[in-house]
């Protein structure tokens, strides 16, 4: 296992859009148990396979609590899923988020209250995630990046605007 780079706005390559997977490999686990070690080292709850260099579509999460996950083993939430699907949304809900890939920035996002994503897991099964609250929104906000879409996509003009601005500030 390994820990990976995080690529981080306003890198060209988090606008791409990530390709299916075509075969389920042992090549898939590794990237898997990888994108699994650098979301709990950054730390975060999600992270989607573009954000650390793969043109994959490959997501994975664990939005359990950290005082659940104290004396339990790291991964014991962990969800991950290969080609996922937004089938079903409805309701509005309004969720503070932060990113990986966005640093030093976070800002409320109205998305779905409730999902339904349809994927693949190792096994090659398939598999269905019904989700409300932050599973959903965590949901919604890796497969975004599948697309090529950042949470800030989904702000105001004048607030992707200022952090645009203070962010090739300080890249320069």
């Amino acid at each position: 296992m390994s820990i990976r780079r995080i690529l981080t706005f306003p890198e060209p390559f988090l606008r791409g859009t990530a390709r299916p997977v075509e075969n389920i490999t042992g090549e898939t686990a590794k990237w898997i148990e990888d994108m699994a070690q650098t979301m709990y080292a950054a730390p975060g709850i999600g992270l989607a396979a573009p954000q650390v260099g793969l043109d994959q579509r490959i997501i994975v999460l664990d939005v359990a609590p950290d005082d659940e996950e104290q004396g339990q083993e790291k991964g014991k939430h962990l969800i991950h899923v290969v080609n996922p699907v937004l089938v079903e949304a409805d309701g509005e809900t309004t969720f503070e988020e932060g990113c990986l890939s966005v640093i030093d920035f976070r800002a409320e996002v109205e998305r779905a209250a409730r999902v339904l994503v349809k994927g693949w897991d190792l096994d090659q099964n398939e598999i269905e995630i019904e989700a409300d609250g932050l599973l959903a929104v965590a949901l919604q906000h890796e497969i975004d990046h599948l697309d090529g879409t950042l949470f800030l996509d989904h702000l105001s003009r004048l607030k992707r605007q200022l952090y645009t601005q203070r962010r090739k500030k300080l890249v320069r």
